[in-house]
């Protein structure tokens, strides 16, 4: 049996490559995912990894708050120099050296432009020569000379080579300090660490003295102190022996302990990235396991008079059952090997998008062990699972009723499948009727759960739901196209569980895109009812690389003629009961002048470290006025008092408003995310537009928009998301597409005689390729329309359980939908074109005689 299924295989090469192309499309996708964000982790272990020294001295953060240190939120809090010199002096220390660190200094290349992009920061630090752990440096100089006074700067290597700058070039910046443009002589040129990358950021070094007076306000004082161990001591040791004399509100850290902090925060922070990366992974595997199951279930019925003949010569069920399993693992192994060498492909492409976007991979790609075995594991069981249905059902055909030539699989499992998917319908649709109309808790995660089991029911449904939509779909085929259509209508028909099979493939990737559109509708059209509503101010600055500003901003806008009050708006992460969250600071009557926040419990009197929240939040988490939460920050952990709630509104998504003095007092830097600029009555507002762009006209991380510009740019930052979601779901289509061409191809030759006939009795070649084009057509329109209304379904129902979330207003692109259609059905032309060409080029005289 082995030989003979080993001898099919190599019989049926074509039919098995497409069917092993959607395994390849799958594994790509879920090896590709871990590659790139192996690699990220990579590049981010050689800038934060191994470069800390033996022993690190850092402001204490109050608690376990990890979250501080591992993404460098900033703090105000200072180490003064005496510190370090009375580190040094330690019998256990060999030297310490202070450092100070800036992250929104960002440089502008020679042209004026921002050399940053969208969210990485521009780092500033101090120079010193001190050794990471592992003795190597973590500046070098590699041109020029290390700055040694004011107005002398250094850049890191790969910044210099695209900034266009020469030594001796003036460098301009822009920071978030009091002076928002700073200028420095470029001195010289360094590279961090062994790779120089820094993922996109930009590193700016000065000298010591100077590095205070930008980001210390003059302080004689350092953020850390890196502490290298004497000869002889351990870095265990020399922590403990600096922990015992530091002073309180400080503490001391090997280098490791920081690395593996900082590793553990990072980590969290993509943990969401390759989670998204993978359900499109799961979603390309879950349609590839149709184009599976589509392939052997044909190859299957092609072959059951060969399998009754293994049958009556003696072979069991389970050999027939293990023969069509090993086909199945041979594919699993060969599509398994093509994803992960294509996964690298999908690796390297996503890490040159990245780069085109400013996050810099330094290296080459990463392959870890566990990508591997992830990749042959995923490949294998999905195949198998795919074809153990055919190859079940091949098992139990008798061998007398296979050697028939009207041989007929049996269709008890047919029913079976109607039953379950009628079932898992009624329970998803119950567990989203629950979901919507009750108040539980987890509405939406059983809302979700309710789609996955609608999902799933429908397509076990499929055969049962094709025949009377096909009816409809093609019902005009035989008056447009005579007995062509009618060929192309009942050929559709005739095998339903094929069909439904097949345009369940393209059902999935339909459903989804048509519900992640009313999502994305929904949402834009959420943003724009939220302003127009909400928003009073005529206009709103902003920074355009998702960094803050200087608060100097702020003062420069208010001077401006024609503007009445600037309402300043922060944010900053925190701890709120050990939950990670970020906080809004701003003062809620100034607030309400630019923009609308309704108080219904309590004042929005913040005064001495009260705070505000959303009504869904307050109610969610039990919180009533005059209740107590502990705030922590990085210069504090303190109780604080509700003393309002505020109606739920998108522009402040529920979430937690504190007053600035608050997260001044826990040591948070006092920079500005976001200004409201509200005008004089009477005011032009063309000509106050004008002032507002020339008073920030040096700073280029800064953006004066009004509120249709504004609109504009939240509507782009959700079509940009919907975009890579649509890429993404195109991989789902494809195989959809695949499948359709490998039914229509493996429906040809199952047919080949009967091709031959209509050919023989005057069918031309052109009527032959339009039947397959019009068959096509059909199973693609088909899955559309299953798709796009289970997407309506689906996109409703997820609008409805975050309504209150954020999500407010329900829009149906209508139009879009149409198109989806539509483009189905050019699909399904394109799918017909291959399998067209192959039916038309058949021999009469062979088909005829093809057994």
């Amino acid at each position: 049996m082995i030989r003979a299924t080993l001898k099919n295989l190599a019989a049926r090469k074509l039919r098995l490559a497409m069917s092993a192309f959607a395994i390849v499309l799958g594994v790509a996708f879920v090896a590709g995912s871990y590659v790139f964000t192996d690699t990220i982790d990579r590049t981010f272990d050689d800038i934060f990894g191994g470069l800390s020294s033996d022993v690190v001295v850092r402001p204490d953060l109050p608690g376990d708050a990890d979250f501080f240190a591992g993404f460098n939120a900033g703090t105000t809090t200072t180490i003064p120099a005496e510190v370090v010199d009375d580190v040094a002096e330690l019998p256990g220390v060999d030297r310490a050296d202070g450092e100070i660190e800036s992250q929104s200094m960002f440089v502008l290349d020679s042209e004026g432009e921002l050399m940053t992009t969208q969210g990485a920061p521009g780092v500033a630090v101090n120079w010193h020569d001190g050794p990471a752990a592992d003795g190597s440096q973590v500046l070098e100089l590699v041109d020029g000379e290390v700055p040694d006074g004011p107005g002398e700067v250094a850049l890191d290597d790969r910044t210099f080579e695209d900034s266009g700058y020469q030594l001796g070039d003036e460098v301009q910046f822009v920071s978030t300090g009091d002076e928002p443009r700073v200028s420095a002589e470029l001195v010289g040129v360094v590279r961090f660490g062994e790779s120089g990358s820094l993922a996109g950021a930009s590193l700016s070094v000065f000298d010591t003295r100077t590095a205070q007076e930008l980001f210390l306000g003059g302080e004689d004082g350092f953020s850390r102190i890196s502490v290298t161990a004497a000869e002889g001591s351990t870095p265990e040791e020399v922590r403990d022996e600096v922990r015992a004399a530091l002073p309180s509100g400080l503490e001391a850290l090997t280098g490791a302990e920081v690395d593996d902090e900082t590793a553990s925060a990072i980590e969290e922070g993509l943990g969401f990235f390759n989670t998204f990366l993978l359900v499109f992974a799961a979603i390309a595997l879950f349609v590839g396991i149709f184009l599976i199951l589509n392939t052997f279930s044909i190859l299957v019925a092609q072959r059951s008079q060969e399998m009754a003949l293994y049958r009556a010569l003696g072979a069991g069920r389970q050999q027939v059952t293990r023969s069509v399993m090993l086909e199945a693992a041979v594919v699993g192994v060969v599509g398994s090997t093509l994803g992960l060498l294509l996964g690298l492909g999908v690796a390297q492409l996503l890490k040159t998008v990245f780069g085109a976007f400013g996050l810099e991979l330094g290296g080459g790609l990463v392959v870890a062990p566990r990508t591997i075995i992830v990749s042959y594991v995923v490949g294998i069981v999905v195949t198998m699972v795919a074809a153990y249905v055919p190859a079940r059902r091949a098992s139990k055909v008798p061998p007398v009723a296979a050697m028939r030539d009207d041989v007929v699989l049996p269709e008890s499992s047919r029913r079976r499948s109607g039953w379950l998917g009628g079932a898992l319908v009624l329970l998803g649709g119950g567990a989203m009727a629950v979901g919507l109309l009750t108040s539980v808790n987890d509405a939406a995660l059983l809302v979700g759960v309710g789609i996955l089991g609608v999902f799933i029911g429908v397509a076990l449904l499929a055969p049962v739901l094709a025949p009377p939509l096909l009816k409809v779909l093609a019902g005009w085929y035989p008056s447009a196209f005579g007995t062509v259509g009618r060929l192309a209508r009942e050929n559709a028909l005739r095998n339903p569980r094929r069909t439904a099979a097949t345009s369940s493939a393209l059902m999935i990737g339909m459903a989804l895109v048509t519900a992640i559109s009313i999502v994305g509708a929904s949402a834009n059209a959420t943003v724009d009812r939220a302003l127009d509503d909400g928003v009073r101010a005529e206009f709103v600055v902003s920074n355009a690389v998702g960094q803050p500003f200087s608060p100097a901003v702020a003062q420069t806008v208010s001077q401006v003629d024609g503007v009445d009050e600037v309402v300043s708006v922060r944010a900053a992460p925190g701890l709120v009961d050990g939950d990670q969250t970020y906080l809004q600071a701003f003062d809620p009557a100034a607030y309400s002048r630019a923009a609308d926040i309704e108080i219904v419990e309590g004042s929005d009197d913040l005064g001495d470290g009260g705070f505000l929240i959303g009504e869904d939040q307050a109610e969610s988490e039990g919180l009533s006025v005059g209740d107590t939460v502990r705030l922590t920050l990085p210069g504090s952990d303190e109780e604080i008092e509700l003393v309002g709630v505020y109606a739920q509104s998108p522009l402040l998504s529920g979430g937690v408003i504190v007053s600035q003095q608050t997260l001044e007092d826990g040591a948070v830097p006092a920079v500005d995310s976001m200004l409201y600029v509200v005008a004089d009555e009477g005011a032009d507002l063309t000509t106050l537009h004008a002032g507002l762009d020339e008073a920030t006209a040096d700073l280029p991380t800064v953006t004066v928009q009004d509120q249709e510009e504004y609109k504009q740019q939240s509507r782009d930052q959700v079509n940009q998301l919907l975009f890579l979601v649509y890429a993404l779901l195109g991989l789902a289509v494809l195989i959809a597409v695949l499948g359709i061409v490998n039914t229509l191809a493996l429906s040809v030759m199952e047919r080949t005689r009967e091709v031959g006939l209509l050919r023989a009795v005057g069918l031309s070649r052109r009527q032959l390729r339009r039947t397959i084009r019009l068959e096509s057509i059909a199973i693609a329109v088909l899955g559309a329309v299953l798709g796009v209304a289970l997407g309506l379904l689906f996109g409703v129902s997820l609008q409805q359980a975050i309504a209150d979330d954020g999500l407010e207003v329900l829009s149906i692109p209508g139009g879009q939908l149409v198109v989806f259609v539509l483009l189905a059905a050019v699909i399904g032309v394109l799918a017909a074109v291959w399998p067209a060409r192959r039916a038309a080029k058949l021999d009469v005289l062979r088909a005829i005689t093809t057994e």
